[in-house]
């Protein structure tokens, strides 16, 4: 039995407990308990009792004071509550290969066993026999390393080789690679856009885009979703004042969140109107939609036309790594020069590119269109199981299954549940979406069969059932959520009293 909190402890009333802390008040707060921001500029001791099912990593993302170290604390006690009431679904370590089913470790030591609806392998490639020979045969020829940056005797003929391939799937002249997909869309925007140049970018883009439009220029215009309306009056609004410099306009080909796609036909009919430079990025659908693996641009018959494209191995090719195609010279010169992680990063080890292609080998045959058909007939089951509980699926078709829950708190009960129940799959809250969108983000392989797409659903609808029930019952006062009383000290992580 825990001690009684002490003297002067923050106490969270039920109601208040279960209200989510406005994005305004952001700037106000750093705790889950809505007290004030608080500058450590000396070595006092804070007590409080943290409610893991309120707060978010939002709250703790503009610390205040002098030391950096001692300002990090507040995250600790918030973090430690939520793993021990069973919400903190984050940082699992697998016990063996990424398939259908998991071996799982928590941060609270907990092994579980289950359906894997939280991996990327959209192709369930990352443990195909061809792909696992390729691999096992770069590592005999070239050994584990790649010894240097592609500007520095980093490339060997098979990654010139995966340049080449790369650039025929997507109709594209010049491809260069990264060691990652975040390098690969944080150094093409960097690598293009000065201080007096501008971006215009679906507000919804991946995070790394966004950092990489930040560490760029500071004219930055972030669009409502997925509209071509808004991108137009926003390269007006940017014309009128500037015909001088530049615009890149920034999209997906398939959003991760949301799992929905712009017309990219229009967008790029658009920013040659304006004279911009139109960017996609494909991480997500390349390999795993469209004819011949193409994706979205393949769908919409805009291969070769799209200004410049991006994208990452890690959803569909089985390994690390991401890059930059184009048909301008210059630009692939420029993205070589000036994109820091290409340049000052070790490039992609050979057993990387063996399996990337080989995992592109597959995705353009025979054998890689009977995986996509494996792939959307899971999805579409799960898809309908869940709406058929009552669930709401957002988004198109695709691997990425979002299943909108909204409440905070609710999401974070479902997922522990789930858990429990024998099912992986992945919350994601606040700010990772908007406020009151917390959602599962379930990921489907084509090796997952219709039955474990329905039993997931099951599980997912069972779990957010209990999870409201459990909101009631707290709601009305008759069970609390664990949780634990701490000491916070400047260069300490919060311990338990």
């Amino acid at each position: 039995m825990r001690d009684a909190p002490p003297s002067g402890a923050h106490t969270i009333p039920t109601d208040l407990a279960l209200t989510p802390i406005s994005a305004a008040t952001l700037a106000r707060t750093t705790r889950p308990t809505g007290a004030p921001s608080i500058v450590y500029a000396d070595p006092s001791v804070e007590h409080e009792v943290v409610d893991p099912l309120r707060g978010s990593f939002a709250e703790f993302a503009r610390p205040t004071g002098a030391d950096l170290m001692a300002r990090t604390a507040p995250i600790v006690p918030w973090i430690q509550a939520r793993r021990e009431a069973r919400v903190w679904p984050y940082a699992r370590a697998v016990n063996g290969g990424i398939g259908a089913t998991a071996h799982a470790e928590g941060e609270t030591a907990e092994v579980r066993e289950g359906l894997n609806f939280a991996t990327q392998d959209y192709l369930s490639l990352s443990s195909h026999p061809a792909v696992l020979d390729a691999a096992e045969f770069a590592l005999r020829r070239y050994g584990v390393h790649s010894g240097g940056s592609s500007a520095l005797q980093g490339r060997s003929d098979i990654s010139r080789a995966l340049e080449r391939e790369i650039g025929d799937a997507l109709e594209m002249d010049h491809v260069v690679l990264f060691s990652s997909g975040w390098g690969a869309a944080f150094g093409v925007v960097t690598a293009l856009v000065r201080p007096a140049d501008h971006i215009i970018m679906d507000r919804l883009s991946h995070a790394s885009l966004q950092t990489g439009a930040g560490a760029a220029t500071a004219n930055i215009t972030r669009i409502e979703h997925l509209s071509c309306e808004a991108l137009r009056l926003a390269l007006q609004e940017v014309r009128a004042s500037d015909n001088e410099n530049g615009i890149l306009v920034i999209t997906e080909g398939l959003f991760s969140m949301d799992s929905d796609s712009p017309n990219l036909r229009s967008m790029q009919a658009i920013c040659r109107e304006y004279r911009a430079t139109l960017l996609v990025d494909v991480a997500h659908d390349f390999g795993s939609l469209g004819p011949d693996g193409t994706g979205h641009i393949g769908r919409e018959e805009m291969l070769g036309e799209i200004d410049i494209v991006m994208g990452a191995f890690s959803k569909t090719f089985g390994s690390n790594g991401g890059f930059v195609a184009t048909r301008h010279s210059g630009v692939r010169s420029y993205v070589e020069a000036f994109g820091g992680p290409h340049a000052f990063s070790n490039s992609m080890s050979p057993i990387q590119i063996a399996t990337v292609r080989e995992s592109l080998r597959i995705v353009r045959s025979d054998e890689g269109e009977e995986r996509r058909r494996s792939l959307m007939l899971n999805v579409n089951t799960l898809r309908a199981a869940l709406a058929a509980h009552g669930l709401r699926c957002m988004g198109d078709p695709s691997a990425v299954v979002p299943v909108l829950i909204g409440h905070t708190a609710l999401a974070r009960l479902a997922s522990g549940e789930v858990l429990r129940q024998g099912l992986f799959s992945n919350l994601v809250e606040f700010p990772a979406v908007g406020v009151r969108a917390a959602r599962f983000r379930m990921q489907v392989q084509s090796s997952h069969t219709p039955t474990q797409a329905l039993e997931a659903a099951a599980i997912t609808a069972a779990a957010i059932e209990s999870g409201k029930a459990e909101l009631e019952a707290r709601k009305e006062g008759r069970r609390e959520m664990k949780s634990t009383s701490y000491i916070v000290t400047p260069l300490e992580t919060g311990v338990a009293r």
